[in-house]
């Protein structure tokens, strides 16, 4: 059964954001209940989807419509899922203080749970670094490490405690996070596993994602002060855009092939697209109130969400950006 609406949006036309621009919107319904975080479109055509609170990863097909569930252990609530170097899904469980990789083709489960002396951290989002291993933060206050080929795990505790939420990678494999209620950026030592703060110049800002661009430029959305800001690890260069509306809840943030900047803002239940070339935004907003889409991931011409209070995924057709 095709579960599935497609509709065709014009981009807002206000003029803080930039002219309008015929774009696609489809919406996918999936299981009721499961409160979809993080998605990731993964390499063979289907999306990955974190139920959380179900405890399972959800395996939307966007061509027919349906959807798989595969449980993930018990006690289980993923937040996180991101793609792998080797094409499996990977998820930072909550429920399971634990790294879970499933893989694409067998659905097989494996789980790597944090040492036990950690206690519970509230795991959040991971990035693999440029040695195949993947890092991971909790906001309880840890970052830690696991490599996969020998299932080393180290968690370090970090510099100034609690907050630790999105985390990216960079082209050269380098790997950095921020911390949302320590409203700073961190990089960290991929020898040493020491966290180096690095402070926005807005004091207090929430700092709630990252994702690095193509040149290594670090994009970093503000839960609090609502920008959407951009740090320059070559230069030191910070600067900052305020999305259109009012008060706006900048949440996630992902940025494309051409180095488009997709983010979501709670306060206008909308998906944004920001071109750092002319400085304008796009809006996409949702057709249902309070649709707390988390999370942004995507592939070549797609970015897709998930609408966390609407057990639904939604993807935007870009075309080329």
């Amino acid at each position: 059964m095709r579960r599935f609406l497609l509709i065709a949006l014009l981009a807002a036309g206000a003029a803080a954001c930039g002219p309008s621009a015929a774009q696609t919107v489809r919406y996918y319904e999936v299981p009721k209940g499961g409160h979809p975080h993080d998605v990731a479109a993964a390499p063979d055509g289907t999306v990955w989807y974190t139920a959380q609170r179900t405890g399972k990863l959800g395996v939307l097909d966007p061509k027919t419509g349906k959807t798989e569930e595969i449980p993930l252990g018990e006690g289980s609530a993923p937040h996180g899922v991101i793609v792998g170097p080797d094409s499996a899904a990977w998820i930072t469980d909550g429920g399971q203080n634990a790294i879970v990789r499933v893989d694409p083709k067998s659905k097989a489960v494996r789980v790597w749970k944090l040492p036990e002396d950690t206690g519970y951290t509230n795991l959040n989002t991971a990035a693999f670094d440029g040695r195949g291993r993947i890092w991971f933060t909790g906001q309880t206050g840890i970052y830690g490490r696991l490599d996969p080929a020998t299932g080393d795990m180290k968690v370090w505790p970090a510099p100034k405690g609690r907050g630790p939420y999105g985390i990216t990678a960079t082209p050269k494999g380098e790997i950095y996070y921020v911390s949302l209620a320590g409203s700073h950026l961190a990089k960290v030592d991929l020898d040493t596993g020491a966290a180096t703060v690095i402070e926005p110049p807005t004091p207090g800002q929430g700092a709630r994602r990252v994702w690095s661009d193509s040149t290594g430029k670090l994009w970093i959305s503000e839960w609090n002060s609502g920008q959407l800001t951009r740090y320059d690890p070559a230069t030191g260069a910070w600067k900052s855009w305020m999305p259109p509306g009012d008060k706006p809840r900048t949440y996630s943030v992902w940025v494309d092939e051409a180095d488009k900047v997709w983010i979501t803002d709670f306060a206008a239940n909308a998906i944004l697209r920001f071109d750092p070339a002319t400085e304008k935004f796009q809006s996409f907003p949702s057709d249902r109130p309070g649709a707390s889409v988390r999370q942004m991931l995507g592939r070549k011409g797609e970015a897709w969400g998930a609408e966390s209070a609407t057990d639904r995924l939604v993807v935007v057709d870009h075309g080329a950006s």
